[in-house]
């Protein structure tokens, strides 16, 4: 830029014009100015061999210049990133979740990054979680408590204030601490559902809400005990020797309630943080997936890489609307959600009267389909060939079921042990067991004749116990 000034007197206009199409490598424009060049240097007495030589090499320096500084950048940040994520991955990942906090979808992504990696996510808690994700002691990474919905900066500004005087131990001791006109009843019941308050011991979420004779949640009494404390703490109560003269009060009872079921308490968590995080509604059908299914959500997203495959996916009815086109036929839309990502699908003529019942939010479902161009349509589109419950796709499904162990784990006291899991769950499934060499990579399949079993839940949380690997087949 400043050699076209100085050269041929080019305004700074004109020579940032330059510069872009440099760094664009437009010709055209290059072209067109090169005659301008030429002409004004020239008249300021430089050569015009000089000037001819000076251009080429402009030309030959946009050819690569600006890809050889851009490269040069983005391998530096990529290095400083790639060290970053290798040597300090907790601290790293958490840094891009905080840049990432108002997009719950890029949030959801990198902490199933965080998952693959092996750093722990865990939910937000009033005595670790900063306003934006942040590492604990232990090397997790906490949810900030800025990304839940119903808490603004200011009430966690003064959790953040607060906890520096210690952790709450209680929440009546939080409530008696915090100001309760920054932080009122909306944000601990945000911080209720989100799971913040988790870590105080003996109470589950369910009875925060827990209702009492006259209406009032728990949660709300806790409130008003900590706006009464403070209130005779503030209050002019005290004697000439600086000892309060008022009564102190007594602690509301904590209420006895069954704990929420587990599709409630993530449905509720996810409200207010917009992601489940303490587990997922699909998590009581993990095996099942594992098992049998051959496609997620989020290859709805992405059909053109997948033409021609058919597909069976698990998922969660998170949302459905019946309605009617302009000639009074009925079709449905319905939102389905798994671990990865969400998807709206409609349904039309055929399908929708026969699939229409499972158009009911929090349904698990199965849909089995191929993913290609209808002869009606131009462009590609999951077609559904079937829709059934999640829940019966493993009785629909099991053949068989396959367990596998290093040979070093193969001893009487394993033997014993599973022999006396399959007494317990007898039943008309089939068992395969596989035996594999860690070191020579040998692998020897034993199908059994004889035992027999019911592939229960009981049975596979106890070979989960046991650390044994297994599949339905």
């Amino acid at each position: 830029m400043l050699l076209s000034q100085k050269l041929a007197d080019f305004t700074k206009g004109e020579a940032d014009t330059l510069r872009k199409a440099m760094g664009k490598k437009d010709r055209k424009v290059l072209d067109k100015m090169k005659p301008t060049f030429i002409e004004r240097a020239s008249g300021k007495g430089h050569k015009s061999e000089t000037l001819e030589k000076i251009w080429k090499d402009w030309e030959a320096f946009a050819s690569y210049a600006f890809n050889k500084s851009h490269s040069t950048c983005y391998a530096w940040v990529a290095y400083q990133t790639a060290y970053l994520k290798a040597n300090y991955p907790a601290e790293y990942m958490a840094s891009v979740l905080s840049n990432n906090m108002s997009d719950i979808k890029q949030v959801s992504f990198f902490m199933e990054e965080c998952r693959r990696m092996g750093v722990p996510v865990l939910g937000p808690d009033v005595n670790e979680s900063n306003f934006t994700f942040a590492v604990n002691k232990a090397g997790a990474i906490r949810f900030g408590l800025g990304a839940v919905k119903g808490l603004g900066s200011a009430p966690v500004e003064a959790i953040v204030e607060e906890r520096k005087n210690g952790a709450f131990t209680s929440i009546f001791d939080m409530t008696k601490r915090i100001s309760l006109r920054v932080c009122n009843k909306r944000a601990f019941e945000s911080l209720a559902y989100a799971g913040g308050l988790d870590s105080f011991p003996g109470v589950h979420r369910a009875q925060y809400f827990a209702m009492d004779p006259s209406g009032r949640s728990f949660l709300e009494n806790a409130v008003r005990y900590g706006a009464s404390f403070q209130e005779q703490e503030n209050s002019a109560q005290a004697s000439m020797f600086g000892e309060s003269t008022g009564t102190s009060m007594p602690e509301p009872q904590v209420p006895k309630c069954e704990e929420w079921p587990a599709i409630y308490k993530l449905n509720r968590e996810k409200e207010v943080v917009g992601i489940f995080i303490s587990g997922h509604p699909l998590d009581d059908f993990k095996i099942e997936i594992d098992s049998f299914c051959t496609g997620n959500i989020s290859m709805l997203n992405d059909l053109t890489q997948y033409m021609g495959r058919d597909i069976l996916i698990a998922a969660i009815v998170t949302n459905a609307e019946h309605r009617f086109t302009k000639h009074g036929d009925g079709f449905g839309t319905l939102t389905v959600e798994d671990y990865q990502d969400a998807f709206r699908l409609n349904l039309f003529k055929e399908n929708y009267l026969k699939f229409k019942h499972f158009m009911e939010p929090g349904t698990f479902i199965t849909m089995k389909g191929r993913i290609e161009v209808p002869r009606y349509r131009q462009q590609a589109e999951f077609v559904v060939h079937s829709i059934d419950l999640l829940q019966d796709l493993r009785e629909k499904r099991t053949k068989s079921l396959h367990l596998k162990f290093s040979s070093k784990e193969v001893d009487h006291l394993m033997i014993d042990k599973l022999n006396e899991l399959f007494n317990q769950n007898q039943g008309s499934c089939q068992l395969h067991f596989t035996v594999y060499d860690p070191i020579e990579g040998y692998e020897v399949n034993l199908p059994s004749r004889s035992v027999k079993i019911q592939p229960s839940s009981a049975l596979f949380k106890e070979l989960a116990k046991l650390d044994v690997d297994f599949r339905l087949n």
